[in-house]
């Protein structure tokens, strides 16, 4: 009989587990730089255009034509839009292209027919070309509102045309000239104008001027 052997004893094998790490992810809540309410007078143009900018697009092409009393115009060269109830009215004429926009606004104070001046005065009507704006006229026809009036924004809706865009607002129509970089709100106060646009002396047939 040989010798006899000595089972060899090795030490058990312990398993080195690293413990899983949980990693917490934060996520914060992303704020946008646009604000919800629309721009109050005073704001800087570039505030004045994000709100704008922020608002439903829509296509240009369902606003080429005017109705007046249930007549339908095509303005396949123009645009023409209204506030919800009526409240603006604005339309581009054909002759002049999409270099600037006339509205008629339903004013709660409207301004005085110029002293010495005859004719039909139309107190909120409103010609804005991006680097003036005219409130108030003295017309001897309808111009390009004879064809009626256009289909409307609704509000919170962006109209693009040219250099403009408009976004319509329960508190009036905003609309901005990207070109000169310019803003004007149209309400029942009137007009409110935003970026270098000030009051200057107007000539004596409208109500009042603004310029750059």
């Amino acid at each position: 009989m040989g010798p006899s052997l000595t089972p060899l004893t090795g030490k058990p094998r312990v398993s080195a587990t690293t413990p899983s790490s949980t990693t917490t992810t934060t996520t914060t809540p992303s704020t946008s730089a646009t604000p919800t309410a629309a721009p109050a007078p005073g704001s800087p143009i570039g505030a004045v255009a994000a709100w704008i900018d922020a608002g439903t697009p829509v296509e240009a092409g369902d606003f080429h034509s005017a109705t007046r009393d249930g007549e339908m115009t095509p303005l396949p060269d123009g645009v023409a839009f209204s506030l919800p109830g009526g409240a603006a009215k604005c339309m581009t004429d054909p002759a002049l292209g999409t270099d600037s926009m006339s509205c008629l606004l339903t004013v709660s104070n409207p301004l005085p027919q110029p002293i010495g001046q005859e004719g039909h005065w139309v107190p909120g009507w409103v010609d804005y070309d991006g680097g003036t704006v005219l409130v108030g006229a003295l017309r001897a026809d309808p111009g390009p509102f004879g064809a009626g009036a256009g289909p409307e924004l609704a509000y919170g809706s962006a109209l693009k045309f040219g250099d403009f865009r408009c976004r319509a607002d329960q508190t009036g129509l905003f609309c901005m000239n990207y070109a000169r970089q310019t803003a004007v709100r149209l309400s029942a106060d009137g007009v409110t104008p935003f970026g270098c646009l000030q009051r200057v002396d107007a000539p004596v047939v409208v109500g009042a001027k603004y310029g750059c």
